[in-house]
């Protein structure tokens, strides 16, 4: 049972920690202290939730509507490209513009919103989680499985937490303005660069 369990918490820790949409977004909240906890509990509920659905049956959903997974693929693009462009405007103001202009600081709505955009509106969580984490945890027997998931889930709330605390406590460093800067740059890239890869799976897959 405990060998099952982390293995599922080693495979959702390799699926979770590549640098995504989902990990740029807590990261920018937490260098700025900014409601940082609660996007990391919505990516953490959202996982659970979708890991949850993919080691019980839930992957087969995802492959039988290849319409359904096109219309995500391509509202992710849209969306990704919206986020990095904002990104790459925020990181080109710079130091000079007035924090209340500023699109780093954001409310409640706008976190929750963005949390949820960056998670459902991005294929790559449907595939690490129902795809990837669901086909792996289906090979387990029966009784098995909820040990696998509650690995995965685990490995989803560490890293999250993780992530938002840490942002956190180096945000004095992290938040001063070239340092901002640099990250608003390679963040507003990342997103850019997984809306092309998107875009050209999608392409050639059609």
């Amino acid at each position: 049972m405990f060998a099952t369990t982390l293995q599922g918490f080693t495979l959702g820790l390799a699926m979770i920690i590549p640098i995504g949409a989902q990990n740029a977004f807590v990261l920018s909240r937490g260098i700025h202290r900014n409601h940082h906890l609660l996007a990391a509990t919505l990516c953490c509920l959202c996982d659970l939730i979708l890991i949850g659905i993919g080691v019980f049956g839930g992957a087969n959903l995802l492959a039988a509507s290849p319409i359904g997974l096109a219309l995500l693929t391509w509202g992710g693009v849209l969306f990704l490209c919206w986020f990095g462009i904002r990104s790459l405007r925020s990181a080109w103001q710079g130091q000079g513009a007035a924090l209340a202009d500023s699109p780093r600081l954001m409310g409640v709505k706008s976190v929750l919103a963005m949390t949820l955009g960056v998670t459902l509106l991005n294929p790559h969580v449907y595939l690490d989680t129902l795809m990837l984490l669901g086909s792996f945890g289906s090979q387990f027997a029966e009784p098995l499985r909820p040990a696998f998931a509650a690995g995965a889930m685990l490995a989803s709330l560490v890293w999250f937490y993780s992530l938002a605390f840490g942002a956190a406590a180096l945000s004095p460093w992290l938040a001063r303005g070239r340092v901002q800067q640099a990250i608003d740059t390679i963040v507003g890239l990342i997103m850019l660069g997984l809306a092309l890869q998107l875009a050209s799976g999608a392409l050639l897959a059609s």
